[in-house]
């Protein structure tokens, strides 16, 4: 069984024991995490699309850390102006493993 949950304004697709790393949420680390947005479910017998979310399916989660991703560095530049700007980002994340799927 598997399903599509959004957090972050994105979508993920998601089995039991996946871990994965979606935008940042306000939880602590070893916490658990209920995802009430599911847009649909995949079973042995078929799909089931919401409208816009499935009516009682929730995704548990455990928050397993926060953290940053990798620096990236933004440059910009108007050529012939001797205008430059250079900046660095990191984004943050929260890792969570996926323990059930309820229909």
């Amino acid at each position: 069984m598997y399903a599509v949950i959004e957090t972050g304004g994105k979508q993920y697709r998601v089995n039991e024991g996946d871990v994965i790393f979606i935008e940042k949420l306000d939880v602590e680390a070893d916490s658990d995490v209920k995802f009430d947005k599911v847009i649909a479910l995949g079973k042995e017998d078929g799909i089931v699309v919401g409208a816009p979310y499935v009516d009682g399916a929730t995704v548990v989660a455990k928050a397993l850390k926060n953290g940053k991703g990798k620096k990236i560095t933004v440059f910009t530049y108007k050529p012939k102006k001797d205008s430059k700007r250079k900046l660095g980002h990191r984004q943050p994340y929260t890792q969570v493993r996926i323990e059930s799927i309820q229909a």
